[in-house]
C-alpha cells in the first residue's frame, strides 16, 4: 500500500440519500470538496477501487466532511461503506513549500536534542492545536508491564524549536525552551 495515501475514513451515513460522513486524514480540504476520481479501500479488500466523488462539504464543529459518491443512492448503500477508507495515489501528493511537511513523512522519525544529540523518542503523531504539535514516544515506552499507555512528549512543531527537519536522513533535532520537557513529565 506504499503507493496509496489515505485521505479519510467513512464513519457513518448522513441522511437518507446516500451521503456519508468522513473523518479526514488530510490537511487538504479540496480532496473532499472538489468532485473527481478517488479510490475506496474497504476492510475486506486488498486493492482500492475507483469511485467518483460528486460533492462534499465540511461540517463545522464536527471536524467531519459529508460526501456524495456516484452510485450510492440511499442510506443502506452508504451504511455498507462504513469503515472504508478514501485513498489517492501517492503520486497525487500536493507539492509543499519550504518548511512544510506531509504528516505521513514525519511519523516514525527519531527526534534528538540538538545540544546533546540525545534521542528523545520517535514521532508517533502530529496534532493540530493552533500550531502543530509533534507527539513523540520515548524509546522503550511502547507500553509498560502493566499495560498502561506510555507517556508521550508534545513538542511544538515550529522552526524555533525544531530547527532541523531532515527527512532524507530521517532526523529531527529540537532546541526546546527551558521547562518544555519538564512540563511533559
Amino acid at each position: 500500500m506504499d503507493e496509496w495515501i489515505e485521505i479519510g475514513k467513512i464513519v457513518s451515513p448522513q441522511g437518507l440519500n446516500g451521503e456519508m460522513r468522513v473523518y479526514p486524514e488530510t490537511d487538504f480540504p479540496e480532496r473532499f470538496e472538489n468532485p473527481g476520481t478517488r479510490w475506496l479501500l474497504c476492510p475486506e479488500s486488498i486493492t482500492p477501487t475507483l469511485v467518483e466523488l460528486l460533492s462534499g462539504r465540511y461540517l463545522d464543529g464536527k471536524k467531519l466532511y459529508v460526501i456524495k459518491l456516484q452510485g450510492v443512492e440511499n442510506r443502506n448503500q452508504a451504511e455498507e461503506l462504513r469503515g472504508c477508507k478514501l485513498m489517492v495515489p501517492a503520486s497525487e501528493r500536493p507539492t509543499l513549500g519550504e518548511d512544510e511537511y506531509h504528516v505521513l513523512d514525519l511519523i516514525g522519525i527519531p527526534v534528538y536534542l540538538q545540544s546533546t544529540g540525545d534521542l528523545l523518542g520517535t514521532v508517533v503523531d502530529v496534532m493540530s492545536a493552533g500550531h502543530d504539535l509533534l507527539e513523540v514516544e520515548p524509546p522503550g515506552e511502547e507500553g509498560n508491564k502493566k499495560g498502561k499507555t506510555a507517556k508521550k512528549i508534545l513538542i511544538p512543531f515550529v522552526k524555533a524549536i525544531a530547527p532541523v527537519v531532515d527527512l532524507s536522513a530521517r532526523r529531527i533535532e529540537i532546541t526546546p525552551p527551558p521547562g518544555l520537557l519538564e512540563v511533559n513529565n
